[in-house]
């Protein structure tokens, strides 16, 4: 990138200016990764200061059992598989509370598309965790899963979203969006849902006063273009209604575990390279330029590797998620010794490490309770990158 048009870009990101489509591709053509992580951090400053949000959470899949067979997908089963389960809701509430304890403020539920699993399976098991769990959020269903009850149901996904807020939902997840564009999404997608159901949906949500995450796959057969156009389309939604509360860029795995029956699920994997730290760094920097009107961006550590997610706080994110403890959608990230679990205090560790302070949140990125950050009488004590 010629010096001018770094100097425009710069001006543009300091004088609040949005950026445009082409804007977003030169970001991502620059190699000076050092200046779009400074220009990034800049804005994700004004925006959260030194705070680095969190949560306690887990996630609960109460089925992998799936119509659909995502190329990129090795958590999803056939019926009769072997490792195909279904929890009865007994079952579900059984784990849940099981999760309870260290002050648990979220449960995070996604599923396979069931064939058989009938429409009131979902309200009821919504209803029964919430009921168990009371002082729990429960964050559940992609809208890729939303857009599968209408089918199994007759009912409209309006109709759908009321019985389920009724029950306890307090919001979607994100999935389910991978890469918007035709051009790519015809190869990695494998249901019905694609971006008019995707926004129809959030839409619906935000128009009934739920907060919802959205979520770009990258790493896979996309190109930096089609990431630009990905979240070019989710800022046009968050024009409109104001929803989405943080951006989650989810960094495509390959299956390095899940082969126990001989069967690799993941068939993109044989002609695809995982983003490098360097890639997964970059695409969190040009996210956080082009996304100016969401509130936060959050890298999903699980995904990332611990020391990634750490340098990501320097690169625009400001929130690492939740304590997790397993997660089956994708497996230990990049294979290199992601925990499948990290405790409050490992998490408060990790954000000061990183020069930050901590700041526990719930769902609805209400502020729980507020940490003291690194500890400025030591020396060694890391800071975070000066503004």
């Amino acid at each position: 990138m010629d010096v001018g048009l770094k100097r425009e870009l710069e001006e543009k990101v300091r004088a609040g200016e949005r950026l445009t489509r082409e804007d977003g591709i030169a970001l991502y053509a620059s190699d000076d990764l050092a200046w779009l992580g400074g220009l990034a951090h800049e804005v994700r400053t004004r925006k959260n200061g030194d705070v680095v949000h969190f949560n306690v959470n887990r996630h609960l899949n109460m089925t992998n059992v799936c119509t659909a067979s995502c190329a990129y997908c090795s958590f999803q089963r056939k019926p009769g598989e072997k490792d195909a389960y279904t929890m009865r809701i007994e079952e579900a509430v059984k784990l849940a509370k099981a999760m309870e304890g260290e002050n648990l403020t979220e449960l995070h539920i996604v599923n396979g598309l069931h064939p058989n699993l009938p429409w009131r399976y979902y309200p009821r098991s919504l209803r029964e965790l919430k009921a168990a769990l009371p002082d729990v959020s429960l964050k559940a269903f992609t809208a890729t899963e939303i857009h599968h009850f209408e089918t199994i149901s007759g009912l409209s996904a309006s109709e759908i979203l009321d019985e389920l807020i009724d029950a306890g939902l307090e919001s979607l997840t994100g999935g389910g969006a991978e890469i918007f564009d035709w051009e790519v999404r015809q190869h990695i997608v494998d249901h019905r849902t694609h971006w008019e159901d995707w926004s129809r949906i959030h839409r619906l949500a935000h128009e009934k006063g739920l907060k919802t995450p959205c979520t770009m796959l990258y790493g896979h057969i996309e190109e930096p273009r089609h990431r630009v156009d990905h979240v070019l389309r989710l800022r046009e939604l968050q024009d409109e209604t104001g929803g989405f509360q943080v951006f989650i860029p989810l960094r495509y795995q390959h299956d390095f575990v899940d082969v126990k029956d001989g069967k690799v699920r993941n068939r993109l994997q044989a002609r695809t390279q995982m983003a490098t730290g360097a890639e997964a760094l970059k695409t969190f920097a040009v996210s956080r330029l082009l996304f100016d009107n969401v509130p936060h961006v959050k890298v999903f550590w699980v995904m990332h590797g611990v020391q990634t997610a750490q340098l990501a706080l320097q690169h625009g994110a400001d929130d690492m998620d939740g304590s997790v403890v397993e997660y089956k959608i994708t497996h230990d990230a990049d294979n290199y010794g992601t925990p499948n679990k990290l405790t409050r205090e490992d998490l408060l560790e990790l954000i000061r490490d990183a020069g930050f302070r901590p700041v526990e949140r719930n769902t609805r990125y209400e502020i729980i309770r507020e940490y003291d950050g690194p500890d400025p009488a030591r020396r060694e004590s890391p800071q975070p990158m000066r503004v």
